[in-house]
């Protein structure tokens, strides 16, 4: 049997994605992602707020450097990688991501109606951007 690597995230992007480009053109986009709760603590409401680094790749590290901006609300769908690498003093780091798999823009009209190319349904999501989305399906 094999392991399940599933992520489901709403949060607010908490700047605009970057986008690079590696060998062969190759796009990727990241960004950190906010997700917040809130509980009670002695009586008073405290909201914690958790960071999260995204990265989407090719065709949806497009579409996200096309529609996603600083403070958007987005449902984010992913698995969890951690990858090492070395600093610039030759320690080795380690940074755990998500790596999304599709998203949907979330909020209200108004949040979306300086952008011509989303408009949302009534359920207030947006646009949803994923494999689904890339290819027609035979079915």
């Amino acid at each position: 049997m094999s392991g399940i690597n599933k992520v489901i995230l709403v949060g607010h992007l908490g700047k605009d994605p970057e986008i690079r480009h590696l060998e062969g053109g190759v796009a990727v986009a990241s960004f950190p992602l906010a997700t917040s709760e809130t509980f009670n603590k002695d009586g008073r409401k405290v909201e914690q707020t958790e960071w999260h680094n995204i990265v989407m790749w090719r065709g949806l590290a497009d579409v996200a450097a096309k529609f996603l901006q600083k403070g958007k609300l987005v449902y984010i769908e992913g698995k969890i990688r951690t990858r090492s690498f070395e600093d610039r003093e030759g320690t080795k780091k380690y940074t755990t991501e998500i790596v999304a798999e599709n998203f949907t823009m979330l909020g209200r009209k108004s949040d979306f109606e300086d952008n011509n190319h989303a408009k949302p349904s009534k359920d207030g999501a947006v646009a949803d951007f994923g494999p689904a989305a890339d290819n027609d399906l035979p079915f």
